[in-house]
């Protein structure tokens, strides 16, 4: 009998193995302590479960963590992981290190279905939905784990379109009996699904990140195919109607295009969108990937930006570019590995 896996399991559903097995109904805990605080990586180590119950856990169950199969380590400390999912493909996390802070980036999809022009995740084509194993397996299996202080899911995939796995992993980073963290360590992006939303902003405390890109809706559709599905200033309408003036965060992603998307008009047209709401804008500079013709912003340009914004009342900041020399586009590493693959067969 192929065996099942106690990572990614929440709570309710550790006690329903525990209940199912006859075992005490805190063994639940017991078990959920060493899958998501002391990590274990077998059941044998579970010291405070009787043997008996290690043995007919065992015989169901293992552990189900697993390491990553490839890294590259960046002269700027960065480390993009590689881990291989159940299906045989690939997904990337980057580890990015930054004084007092440690962020990893993780996936949430095995490719992405919104095929954004400049994306190279988007060129795989969709391929699966990570499970929650897979999810949190990117989180403790990296050497870096215990360091992390803060969790984007900004790799790749639109973690909103896996809504159910994502929220099941949250519950597992925020809750009490797993990692414990608070909700203000976490940042979930989104290009703007909106049938999905309401959900997220209503059952978590998380930050959210939007991925705008362009403030006109012709020329966002012409590199976002979901600006058809769901507009931007529709996505914006809904966002008015929550409170982010406290310690939830509403930020916009805004990678910027030379000559696309970088002018001043742009930089207006953007302030007026965004009028009212209290938000932050990260202005992202492009990392090029093969076959689409974007060039990044120059710096002269994206100062001009930034500033105009600023002087608008925006929080409006440049980030810093990290690991350029390992594959720095989300989804390069895995294509390339994919094609290695591909290129033995």
């Amino acid at each position: 009998m192929e065996k099942k896996y106690l990572a990614g399991k929440t709570l309710d559903e550790l006690s329903g193995i525990v209940a199912r097995m006859g075992m005490p109904r805190f063994t639940a805990g017991q078990i959920a302590a060493w899958l998501y605080e002391k990590r274990v990586r077998n059941i044998d180590e579970m010291t405070n479960l009787s043997k008996q119950n290690r043995e007919h856990l065992a015989a169901e169950y293992e552990i189900g963590y697993s390491v990553p199969v490839e890294e590259m380590r960046s002269v700027d400390g960065t480390v993009k992981y590689l881990f291989k999912t159940t299906s045989g493909n690939f997904v990337e996390s980057v580890y990015i290190p930054d004084r007092d802070r440690a962020t990893l980036c993780v996936s949430s999809q095995v490719g992405c279905k919104m095929n954004c022009y400049f994306c190279m995740t988007g060129k795989q084509g969709f391929n699966s939905q990570l499970t929650v194993r897979e999810i949190m397996n990117q989180i403790i299996s990296i050497p870096e784990s215990a360091k992390l202080t803060n969790l984007v899911f900004m790799g790749m995939g639109e973690p909103l379109d896996n809504l159910d796995e994502v929220m099941t992993a949250l519950t597992i980073l925020t809750a009490k009996w797993g990692f414990a963290w608070s909700p203000k360590r976490i940042t979930v992006s989104t290009i703007g699904v909106k049938r999905n939303l309401p959900r997220f902003l209503e059952e978590t405390d998380c930050h959210l990140a939007v991925s705008l890109h362009n403030p006109f809706p012709e020329e966002r559709l012409s590199i976002m195919p979901v600006q058809k599905a769901y507009p931007i200033a529709d996505i914006i309408s809904l966002l008015r109607n929550y409170d982010f003036s406290h310690q939830r965060r509403l930020s916009f992603e805004y990678i910027m295009f030379s000559g696309f998307n970088d002018s001043l008009k742009h930089a207006e047209a953007l302030a007026k969108l965004l009028k009212g709401l209290d938000c932050r804008i990260n202005l992202i500079r492009f990392h090029a990937i093969p076959g689409v013709n974007l060039k990044t912003s120059v710096e002269s340009d994206m100062v001009i930006f930034r500033d105009y914004l600023n002087r608008k009342g925006f929080t409006c900041t440049i980030r810093t570019s990290r690991g350029e020399d390992i594959f720095a586009a989300c989804g390069m590493l895995s294509t390339a590995k994919k094609g290695e693959i591909g290129n033995k067969c």
